[in-house]
């Protein structure tokens, strides 16, 4: 399976999903690849925010990422497109070229295990904030990757796709 984690910019929420993802899913014996993009252009080619890598050492989660642009044309190398917000869920339905690439979006808080509690699907972008916004990112970014290993090993993944779509 191909995974996409995909925020604005590429440096903050993302490459923390990815790695995130990445160490979980190693963990469980997954069988994926995985990948993070944003759909603005704006760090192509840079390291993710300093404040990302600085709570990513401290929990010991290896980050090896620089930024990319996701386009159209990902759609076809991806099996699920992870979404951090609602605002990247449009962004990225206005590109899919296709339903069934519409289809392939989720919103990462969708695998949060209180999700049904709390209705948060969103994962807030701490660019800008002070350290506590990443390392809050970080809290609620552990707990719903776990939530989509768990999906990956149950095949409910696909089902999940485009609920986050708020328009």
């Amino acid at each position: 399976m191909r995974i996409v984690f995909v925020c604005l910019g590429n440096i903050c929420r993302s490459p923390a999903a990815e790695a995130i993802f990445a160490a979980q899913a190693q963990q469980a014996g997954l069988d994926v690849e995985i990948e993070s993009a944003g759909t603005g252009s704006w760090h192509i080619g840079e390291q993710p925010h300093q404040g990302a890598r600085q709570e990513a050492r401290s929990r010991d989660i290896p980050v090896d990422h620089l930024g990319q642009q996701f386009t159209s044309s990902d759609f076809g190398r991806f099996d699920v497109v992870v979404a951090m917000d609602s605002s990247n869920v449009s962004d990225l339905l206005d590109l899919a070229p296709d339903q069934e690439s519409r289809d392939k979006v989720v919103r990462m808080g969708q695998f949060a295990p209180d999700v049904q509690r709390t209705g948060v699907l969103d994962v807030p972008d701490p660019y800008g904030k002070p350290q506590q916004a990443f390392s809050a990112m970080f809290d609620q970014l552990e707990p719903a990757a776990a939530g989509l290993v768990a999906a990956i090993q149950d095949g409910s993944v696909a089902g999940r796709a485009s609920v986050g779509d708020d328009r």
